[in-house]
């Protein structure tokens, strides 16, 4: 038998929510900007998750960022009863098990044909989700073309650091990625 582990739905004042300090997910510019607009046009239709810590806090589980964009909102949270181990467990594979879904490329075409937006952040989320499905070949299938391709690798003292850095180049438009050497 499935347990079911939700204890409670509750509208908290975001900026009282605790965030997890093991969230492993980052949030580019364009993501934070899609999801404003998402926000702004449709409001909150699903609920952040959050466990209830020993001292009566709230931790995130998921949803960090549309806590940080709605600081001063109560927002709907579905209070979990999971320890730390089992938290965790729900932290790293959230995310990814949803990413795992196929992407049935004619109903995606269709459906993003029919949303209409006045946000240039999820007007290009939806450009980009149409451009990405609408090549029907495989991924051996197309062409292999070498295109040039100019980086940066910048040493870091501290993963501080390595972070500041990373979240100022997003946020000037820049494609980036962590890369953790040992």
């Amino acid at each position: 038998m499935i347990r079911n582990r939700i204890v409670e739905l509750r509208h908290v004042p975001a900026a009282q929510l605790r965030p997890n300090p093991k969230n492993w997910r980052m949030h580019p510019a364009a993501q934070r900007d899609a999801l404003a607009g998402i926000l702004e046009e449709v409001g909150y239709v699903d609920a952040l998750l959050a466990r209830t810590l020993p001292d009566g806090t709230l931790e995130l589980i998921d949803g960090h960022l549309r806590a940080d964009l709605t600081p001063d909102s109560d927002v709907p949270v579905l209070i979990v009863d999971l320890d730390e181990a089992e938290a965790d467990k729900i932290l790293a594979t959230f995310d990814p098990l949803a990413a795992m879904a196929d992407t049935h490329r004619a109903l995606l075409a269709a459906l993003v044909d029919r949303v209409e937006t006045s946000s240039p952040a999820v007007a290009s989320l939806l450009g980009d989700l149409t451009a990405t499905s609408s090549d029907e070949r495989t991924p051996d299938d197309r062409p292999q073309e070498l295109t040039p391709l100019w980086q940066v690798i910048v040493d870091c003292d501290s993963e501080e650091t390595q972070r500041v850095l990373f979240e100022q180049l997003e946020r000037e438009g820049q494609k980036c990625r962590l890369l953790t050497l040992y």
